[in-house]
């Protein structure tokens, strides 16, 4: 017996709200940038797509080939949860990875003792002069060794932002997911679209 074209119509919207609440759960979110801690690169009223299956474990080989996903690198910009309160979560960029030696000095990352060239960092204040001594974590700090499943993180706007070397290590088993572009940004208000801003992919 053919099927009727309201059920045929019925069966496709059912199928592709299926579908787009799969993508929610497991493949893709969405994330607004609350802070300036990611400036210049990411700005407050960015609105974010957020790749969730991409740092995910594969547990067959068959799952693997579908879903192929990488490990994490130094300089991937990622959601996670917040450490201290994992109801909230937090965006930046991964500077440690397990077993790193990291280190702080006149606000330079050091990485197993040599300098990290980090062309998205943005600066509010002068470094200091050579030699100048501190105690602001934001100019120097460790030296420390990431512990295995866990990630050192910052934010690009280095003098602004609440990230690893106040709150510690980010667990591996925190991390949602990787950042990849931005599908919509505001400005100071919900109108003002900036729109040379919109599909820009994040570095």
């Amino acid at each position: 017996m053919k099927k009727s074209a309201l059920r045929e119509s019925f069966e496709s919207l059912i199928i592709a709200v299926a579908l787009a609440l799969f993508a929610r759960t497991f493949v893709f979110q969405a994330f607004k940038i609350p802070s300036g801690s990611m400036e210049k690169g990411l700005l407050v009223g960015d609105h974010l797509i957020i790749n969730k299956m991409g740092f995910a474990p594969a547990v067959t080989g068959l799952e693997r080939a579908l879903l192929p996903g990488r490990p994490i690198k130094r300089g991937d910009v990622i959601v996670f949860k917040y450490p201290v309160d994992p109801t909230r979560d937090f965006i930046k960029r991964v500077i440690g990875l397990p077993g790193d030696r990291l280190e702080l000095k006149r606000k330079k990352v050091y990485i197993n003792g040599e300098p990290l060239e980090e062309a998205y960092v943005q600066y509010l204040t002068p470094i200091p002069g050579e030699g100048e001594q501190t105690d602001d974590r934001r100019v120097a700090y460790g030296p420390v060794t990431v512990p295995a499943g866990q990630y050192f993180m910052m934010g690009d706007n280095r003098d602004n932002s609440e990230d690893s070397r106040w709150w510690g290590f980010a667990p591996a088993t925190y991390v949602k997911g990787q950042a990849l572009f931005i599908y919509f940004s505001t400005g100071s208000s919900f109108g003002d679209v900036q729109w040379r801003r919109l599909f820009s992919k994040v570095r």
